[in-house]
């Protein structure tokens, strides 16, 4: 007999359910640009993310430890574009498994940077920012003022928005428990290859 699934009480739950929500959007917006583009999930574990967004055409890469890694390719085997990298979400590892960055790069990252010392958090998007011109990352913040301080972390990050909720009849729906989740876009460099089209 199976275990019913783990639910999150109350609030905590809210602010899953609306978290993946804001992320989903940003990754649509972005593929919508950029429809043969690469989604890195950070810290994925078990979730479905490609099953919700794929579009026929970009390819997906879950980010996990080892461990976690070789749990998720026994449940959710790996496909033609959809595949298991088994290294540290926070580390450098997983930059060299992204086929085609030229085609655009779209960094998911719930909850890793905010669990990162801010030596390695900027490490981690100086390398994204040095490889994924054009790329954009998508991550949570604590508050607006830990997002502004993300923004300015590296030369080569050209904007960062927030993630705005979904439209009630009177605008913003935003509600005290929705998360903020921030779209961080990395300029076009030297080393990036592809469209220029933003």
């Amino acid at each position: 007999m199976h275990a019913p699934p783990y639910r999150l009480p109350g609030r905590c739950a809210r602010h899953e359910t609306g978290a993946r929500g804001l992320f989903d959007a940003a990754v649509r917006s972005y593929v919508a640009r950029r429809p043969q583009a690469t989604v890195v999930a950070l810290g994925e574990g078990l979730g479905t993310g490609f099953w919700r967004l794929d579009n026929g055409r970009l390819t997906w890469l879950t980010v996990a430890s080892p461990d976690l890694a070789a749990v998720r390719r026994m449940l959710l085997p790996d496909g033609p574009r959809r595949r298991t990298v088994a290294c540290a979400p926070a580390g450098p590892g997983w930059l060299d498994a992204v086929p085609d960055p030229g085609s655009g790069v779209v960094v998911t990252a719930p909850g890793v940077l905010r669990r990162l010392s801010p030596a390695a958090g900027r490490a981690l998007l100086a390398a994204c920012a040095a490889r994924f011109g054009d790329g954009a990352l998508v991550f949570d913040a604590s508050s607006r003022r830990a997002a502004a301080l993300v923004a300015g972390a590296h030369p080569l990050i050209a904007s960062v928005r927030e993630v705005a909720p979904r439209q009630g009849r009177g605008g913003r729906f935003r509600t005290p428990w929705t998360p903020l989740v921030y779209e961080l876009r990395f300029a076009l460099n030297p080393g990036a290859r592809g469209p220029t089209s933003r």
